[in-house]
Parts: structure tokens; C-alpha cells; sequence
């Protein structure tokens, strides 16, 4: 299979799944074509803009999306702010100093509010945002949460240090089986981890991890915590930038960034089939071609 194509597949498979298992309200892809017909446009060109001035900004964006949806479903509440009565979720330990990309959807939000006030919601703007109205059709209509899940997140999001049971009934509690969270993992195709996640695998010398590929990622990542925590590693080393599939080669090849990617072939999962299961889905379920603005 081509670039391309691979790429579409991954693309699609990560908002198709997101978009249509965690929403309870009724939507539509034409919810707002009476209200505010310029909606996906405008939102279509502030994130190319934002992309193309940070490159990364794609997949913090789909970053966000996932952070979003897994703990209250689609109301973006993790866009809420610390208040008198709100504890925000973006303080959880689980976000703080990994999710990014708020300024984005401020950004949108200030942009539709000033054509169309009080219309479009946080959440369409954040799946939107993510999907970059560049892919299958997406349905629209969220409402957006005035609470917070703050004290949902530690259990609702997966942590890099989960094994592949605890991964598999984390994503089944949501509705997804063992072929989503492997899809949804493919996103880790592009973007970037903290070292503070991966120094333990790293100097593991387990058996899990390639030798060289950990003494690569030493370099940037010392041993004592504390030590360079902040410092960015690329989750996939060949092709950091584009949506291909070296990330499961990756995984195959023992050179998982993150211990919760890495179970997901060394745990005893049948990657190749759930793999090939996958690129079939997407394609089934698309017949679109993908066009990322990156």
C-alpha cells in the first residue's frame, strides 16, 4: 500500500472512531448549515494557519481531541478554565505540559464568535479543529459542558506506563475492542513525548526495547529524574512528520517510543492482522481522499 494511502487510512480510522463512538447527542454534518454556513471553512483556515506556522500543532490538535473525548464524552470540557467553581481538567497530571494546542481553538472560537455569536460549540470547534475538515464528513451538534471531569481523567485517559490488559479494558469501557485502540494508537505516528515518559523503558536494558535505538534516545534523555523531564523526543524516529505506517514497524521492531505502544506487539497482540483489519475498515468507511494541509 502507498504512502498515501496509508496515511489516509490511519487519518480516518483515529476521527471516525472518536467521532462516532463517544457521542451520545444527535448530529449532523449539516447542523450548521442554516446558522453559520461559513463555520468549517473559517475554522478549515485558522488551523492550516496555525500548522503551518508549528508543524506539531496537527498532532497536538488530534492530541486534544483524544484528551477531550475520553473522559466526558464530547462537550469540551477540557477547555474549561480554573474558576470559583471549577477545577479545570487541563491541571490533571494526565494533561499538564502534555496537551496542547488551547490557544488554537481560543483562537477559532474568537474568530466564529465575532461572525456568528453563541453559535457554533467549543466541541464542534475542537473535532473540526482536529479533523481539519479535510477528511470523512463529520457529523456536528455538541453541546459543550459547563463542569469539569477533572476527577475523571487519572481513570478515563491511558498513562504510557499501562500494560496491554489494562489498555484493552480502558478502551473497551469506552466501546472500542482490541482493532480501535490500535488505530487510534497509529496517531502516535507523528508528534512528540516528554522524556519523563519514556526514561524508564529506555534504561530498562529489557528485553522489550532494540539496544540502539535506546542508546539513541539516552541522548537527549538522562537517567535522574528531574534531569532534562521536559526535553521532546519524536514518538516515531524515521519519519516524525508524516502519517505512514512506520510507526507499527516501529513496534514490530521493538523501537516503541512509549512502554503503552510498545505492549501493544510485545504484550501478545496480533499486530499484523489487527494492522491489516484496520487499513480495510478505513477504507470502507471513507472512500475519501485525505488532504492534510502539512
Amino acid at each position: 500500500m502507498g504512502f498515501r494511502s496509508w496515511r489516509s487510512c490511519i487519518f480516518i480510522a483515529v476521527f471516525l472512531i472518536l467521532s462516532s463512538t463517544l457521542c451520545e447527542v444527535k448530529l449532523s454534518p449539516t447542523f450548521y448549515d442554516q446558522t453559520y454556513p461559513r463555520a468549517l471553512s473559517t475554522i478549515r483556515k485558522a488551523v492550516r494557519r496555525a500548522v503551518s506556522h508549528e508543524r506539531r500543532m496537527a498532532t497536538s490538535l488530534i492530541h486534544l481531541h483524544f484528551h477531550n473525548f475520553f473522559v466526558q464524552g464530547c462537550d469540551a470540557s477540557i477547555l474549561l478554565d480554573n474558576s470559583s467553581i471549577i477545577q479545570s481538567e487541563k491541571n490533571a497530571p494526565n494533561n499538564l505540559n502534555s496537551v496542547r494546542g488551547y490557544e488554537v481553538i481560543d483562537n477559532i472560537k474568537s474568530k466564529v464568535k465575532s461572525m456568528c455569536p453563541s453559535v457554533v460549540s467549543c466541541a464542534d470547534i475542537a473535532a473540526v479543529a482536529a479533523k481539519d475538515s479535510s477528511i470523512a464528513v463529520l457529523k456536528l451538534g455538541r453541546s459543550d459542558s459547563t463542569t469539569s471531569g477533572l476527577s475523571q481523567v487519572a481513570t478515563n485517559l491511558p498513562s504510557f506506563r499501562d500494560n496491554l490488559d489494562k489498555l484493552i479494558t480502558l478502551f473497551r469501557s469506552k466501546g472500542l475492542n482490541a482493532r480501535d485502540m490500535v488505530a487510534l494508537s497509529g496517531s502516535h505516528t507523528i508528534g512528540q513525548a516528554r522524556c519523563l515518559t519514556f526514561r524508564d523503558r529506555i534504561y530498562s536494558n529489557g528485553t522489550n526495547i532494540d539496544a540502539g535505538f535506546a542508546t539513541t534516545r539516552r541522548r537527549h534523555c538522562l537517567a535522574q529524574n528531574g534531569n532534562g523531564d521536559a526535553n521532546l523526543a519524536p514518538l516515531e524516529l524515521v519519519t516524525p512528520n508524516s502519517f505512514d505506517n512506520n510507526y507499527f514497524r516501529n513496534l514490530i521492531q521493538r523501537k516503541g517510543l512509549l512502554q503503552s505502544d510498545q505492549v501493544l506487539f510485545s504484550g501478545g497482540m496480533d499486530l499484523q492482522t489487527l494492522l491489516s483489519r484496520n487499513t480495510t475498515r478505513a477504507q470502507k468507511l471513507s472512500g475519501l481522499t485525505l488532504h492534510p494541509p502539512w
